[in-house]
């Protein structure tokens, strides 16, 4: 089966709830799916698993979809083999890897999403569907074991991505920059998703949805802008 994904920037864009932008999308996207294996571990502000599911839990609910957290399992590698559809949500990416090897899930997530088992990642859980998780923002508060991540597209993932400010007196260093710096190292494109964007993926297919283009960044050229509806080939 080919693969089946939601790649979202963020869960929530300004003036609206929770998934609230995404669910028609996701109505159908998950509409073979009663039950959902949401992964709670990036844990956003430090909160815990079972408050974060509830409030994924709330969301599912308006598209009547029953949310399961991973955490909840004695095996959440059988769980997520025998999942109909997963959710991983966002938070810290440094939190969510190194949970997902502590807990052995990395294998059989990746395998389930080769299957075709419908996926949705929002930030964190975004982060995760490139080659590597090395063009997260997020501090490293934890130490995974790898930053290798689950290589369901050919490229890494750059959520919340920020244009610079005109007239801005900040002082540090712009998105771009941090990305070129990894570019000074490393070889991987990246696509900065802006907010309300995602990559939706069907099999070998790739295109951005949302209302707004998508920031493409490349080794040794300079970045470009992609539409939205364009189709992301590497």
């Amino acid at each position: 089966m080919p693969k089946k994904m939601i790649i979202a920037s963020t869960s929530t864009i300004h003036g609206s709830g929770y998934l609230e932008y995404l669910l028609p999308e996701l109505d159908i996207h998950f509409s073979k799916a009663n039950t959902i294996i949401f992964i709670p571990y990036a844990r956003p502000g430090g909160i815990s698993h079972d408050q974060y599911t509830e409030i994924a839990s709330k969301a599912f609910k308006k598209i009547d979809k029953t949310i399961i957290g991973l955490h909840t399992f004695k095996n959440p590698e059988e769980a997520i083999e025998n999942a109909e559809g997963i959710f991983t949500g966002g938070g810290n990416t440094f939190v969510l890897v190194n949970q997902l090897y502590k807990t052995n899930i990395l294998p059989v997530l990746r395998k389930k999403i080769f299957e075709g088992t419908p996926y949705l990642g929002t930030s964190a859980g975004s982060n995760i569907c490139g080659l590597t998780m090395q063009t997260t923002n997020d501090m490293p508060i934890t130490y995974p074991p790898s930053f290798k991540t689950i290589g369901a597209v050919p490229f890494n993932i750059n959520p919340h991505y920020l244009d610079p400010i005109e007239g801005s007196t900040h002082m540090g260093e712009t998105r771009e920059t941090r990305i070129k710096e990894f570019h000074a190292h490393n070889t991987v494109p990246v696509v900065g998703l802006r907010e309300g964007s995602w990559l939706e993926v069907k099999d070998q297919t790739i295109q951005l949805k949302g209302n707004l283009s998508a920031r493409i960044f490349e080794k040794d050229k300079n970045p470009y802008e992609t539409p939205k509806d364009s189709l992301l080939n590497f």
